[in-house]
């Protein structure tokens, strides 16, 4: 069997910026990863023990318990109807879904995976896996005549924070339901908008009362700090949903039964949320000015975990500037050609390393 060649993973390249910046006299401040820093909240690692003492084998499709608590959080701070318990799947974090998600629906060679032209690495990557061809667009008008099996969008976009507006939206599942195409929404910052509020594409408004063809994935690293836990899931078109369900049954792609029972709990309760929500409106509310007095601009941004940042220079001459500073950032060649002149900031660092990265950049 042959595929196409893996990238080399990203974050790898980082380590001589990295050594550099461990070496400032205050430490690193790391702001290259969108690892969460803060604690679980008490009722989740409560509810994680709960089931400890459970020998058997975890539903693959989850308990009636998780996929309730997602539709529910799903209409309640999203404002998604439609949904039912059945068309919710629970899946190891969102990273190993989105790295298998074209081979787990059959795409493979011949076929063309459509991925934002400044994107999550993984997308191109679950391509690859698949042996599909990968196309870079962020308009249907570059994609071609063809029918992709699989078109992924990402609102708030990992790197930049840009926000699909609900017309964008509907434009694109109009045109791919014409095709037969699949839409994969990666939601995974949904919950933290800041100077809009984003929509799913399972909002009413976006998919005119069918969920076909359709699929949301969504991930409580970010919203409930459940990265070490790996917990997300993936609803949608109940039948894409079935199909999933059923291969992963055979694949072993299973949560663990505590890691259900957390992610129950973290589904009801709102107010870890607005908390969290909290801690990251506070530090981009530092880091923002900061690095724009330190003569940055900021590109979209509006919401999501990360500052899109520019100095209108390379990526690479930014990333070793801010190394020097004990800094530590993410280049935007790490998500595609048009990243060469940004940096991708993250808001995961403690308060404590936030100030201090504020200090570092004031003039």
């Amino acid at each position: 069997m042959t595929r196409a060649k893996l990238p080399d993973f990203p974050w790898d390249s980082l380590a001589e910026h990295a050594a550099t910046a461990r070496a400032h006299p205050d430490g690193l401040v790391d702001l290259s990863v969108g690892t969460p820093v803060d604690e679980v909240p008490d009722g989740i690692r409560a509810a994680l023990a709960s089931v400890s003492e459970i020998p058997g084998y975890p539903a693959t499709h989850g308990t009636p318990a998780l996929r309730e608590a997602a539709v529910a959080a799903l209409r309640r701070r999203h404002g998604v109807d439609g949904v039912e318990p059945d068309a919710v799947l629970p899946t190891i974090g969102s990273k190993e879904l989105v790295a298998w998600l074209p081979t787990l629906l059959g795409a493979g060679p011949g076929d063309t995976v459509v991925i934002p032209e400044l994107a999550y690495p993984t997308y191109e990557v679950g391509g690859l896996l698949a042996g599909a061809t990968v196309l870079r667009a962020d308009a249907t008008t570059a994609v071609g005549p063809g029918r992709p099996a699989l078109l992924w969008l990402n609102s708030p976009s990992n790197p930049t924070g840009r926000v699909l507006g609900v017309e964008h939206l509907r434009k694109v599942v109009d045109w791919a339901r014409e095709r037969g195409t699949v839409v994969v929404s990666d939601e995974c910052y949904l919950a933290l908008g800041w100077e809009t509020e984003p929509l799913s594409i399972l909002h009413p408004d976006v998919h005119g009362g069918s969920l076909d063809g359709l699929l949301a994935v969504h991930s409580l690293s970010k919203s409930a700090n459940l990265a070490g836990y790996r917990a997300g899931f993936v609803t949608g078109d109940p039948a894409l949903v079935r199909d999933l369900l059923a291969v992963r049954k055979h694949a072993g792609m299973i949560v663990p039964r505590p890691v259900q029972e957390a992610m129950t709990a973290a589904l009801a309760d709102d107010d870890a949320l607005t908390t969290q929500r909290g801690r990251y409106a506070a530090r981009r509310a530092a880091l923002r000015p900061a690095l724009e007095n330190a003569g940055f601009r900021i590109d979209h941004s509006e919401a999501g975990l990360y500052l899109w940042a520019t100095r209108g220079e390379s990526a690479e001459a930014t990333v070793a500037r801010l190394a020097e500073r004990g800094i530590l950032v993410a280049p935007g060649t790490f998500y595609g050609p048009r990243g060469g002149e940004h940096v991708r900031v993250a808001l995961t660092a403690t308060d404590e390393r936030i100030d201090a990265a504020v200090r570092r950049l004031t003039p």
